[in-house]
């Protein structure tokens, strides 16, 4: 996992100087002055904020979930309110919202903290809400290999608040289910229940 950070961190350094140099070009294009003073170091503050923003492109989500343990426990597990940060793919405008996470271990569970890392993996990309909601699915059924996975994700959207239809407090909700509790309603009724409280 190092070497990828390593190899990313390699690219971005040498594409640093052409991101800022293209960030200013787009500052003119739209009529900035870019010599004046509030925007001179714009340039190199957008490079590092995308350069933080887009982190997830530098590791394997899989590899985020890191060891795992060995535990008999199958029962439901939930971790809820997991905070992310995206970008909209669409329009590169930020959404952001939480994650809520459920899923019954088959013999192998995961430590709490990664499930948040997933999320962050995940979302810190050029992504779509829907796609966000099915990536941390997937991963976690194909690493855990878990009896079932529930997957909620709720999501504010600049694109659609600060611009063309402009509906701010709009919020999208998604879902993914994998394994049982994509067969048993009673199951998902209770993960969504317990996200109440």
């Amino acid at each position: 996992m190092s070497g990828a950070k390593d190899y990313i961190n390699d690219q971005v350094s040498q594409n640093r100087e052409q991101v800022e140099h293209h960030i200013r070009e787009i500052l003119k294009l739209i009529g900035e002055d870019v010599e004046r003073e509030g925007l001179i170091e714009t340039p190199a503050r957008v490079t590092r904020m995308y350069e933080e923003i887009f982190a997830g492109y530098a590791v394997d989500p899989r590899d985020v979930l890191g060891v795992t343990f060995d535990e008999k426990h199958e029962e439901l597990v939930i971790v809820k309110d997991i905070v992310y940060y995206s970008q909209c793919e669409h329009h590169m405008a930020p959404f952001f919202g939480k994650a809520h996470i459920g899923y019954i271990p088959s013999g192998k569970i995961a430590g709490l903290s990664k499930l948040a890392r997933l999320v962050e993996a995940v979302s810190r990309r050029l992504q779509v809400q829907e796609r966000i909601t099915s990536q941390i699915a997937d991963i976690l059924d194909e690493v855990l290999v878990p009896h079932g996975v529930m997957v909620v994700v709720e999501g504010e959207h600049l694109c659609m608040c600060s611009r063309g239809v402009k509906k701010p407090g709009s919020k999208t909700i998604t879902s993914a289910v994998r394994g049982q509790f994509r067969q048993s309603a009673a199951l998902r009724a209770e993960f969504l229940e317990l996200l109440k409280q």
